[in-house]
């Protein structure tokens, strides 16, 4: 039933969503060297590594590790990175992820392939066996300014109450918070 939905959703959102994708590909194109997309690994269902695009939000250059390890973060940015990730546009390339069912529109969000205290403690956790989302329990709760223990005891309270109503409310919540810019790192 969820990757139903996740079907019908991720299909209607890339048709209304069609034309800003574009407007973003071209900004992203004209403001910077280098590709539109950023094709990260990341780590899914059962620890299995998939390639995840993003709107390219910072220099070519940049190394693969987590905003919050390099240090300066506003320095890697393109001229509309900071743009791109406050306003989460960054994230709507993942829609192909969903369609081809490496991810669910809410999940944990799947971690970097070089993030091993992530992976370890999800993994012992049992949250490996969840389809990694577009937002989570977690994204809602402190998004970018979780420590990984407390952001995988989200994790593994959203494994415990999963259903068809949780994942719209956590859907809701996503909506607000990106519509306040809450909790995005830059």
């Amino acid at each position: 039933m969820k990757r139903l939905v996740d079907l019908f959703l991720a299909i209607n959102a890339a048709v209304v969503l069609f034309v800003p994708i574009c407007i973003v590909a071209i900004l992203v194109r004209a403001t910077s060297k280098g590709p539109v997309l950023y094709w990260s690994d990341r780590v899914g269902i059962e620890n299995a590594i998939f390639t995840m695009p993003k709107f390219r939000s910072m220099k070519v250059d940049t190394p693969a590790v987590a905003t919050h390890l390099l240090k300066d973060p506003k320095s890697v940015l393109t001229p509309i990175g900071d743009f791109l990730r406050k306003s989460s546009l960054d994230e709507l390339p993942q829609l192909w992820c969903i369609l081809k069912g490496d991810m669910s529109f809410v999940g944990p969000r799947p971690a970097l392939f070089n993030q091993d205290d992530l992976i370890s403690l999800r993994s012992e956790k049992g949250v490996h066996k969840l389809v990694p989302g577009l937002t989570g329990w977690a994204q809602v709760n402190g998004r970018d300014e979780l420590p990984i223990p407390q952001k995988v005891g989200l994790d593994v309270e959203y494994l415990k109450r999963r259903s068809f109503l949780f994942d719209i409310y956590i859907l809701w919540l996503t909506f607000l918070k990106v519509l306040k810019r809450d909790g995005v790192s830059h």
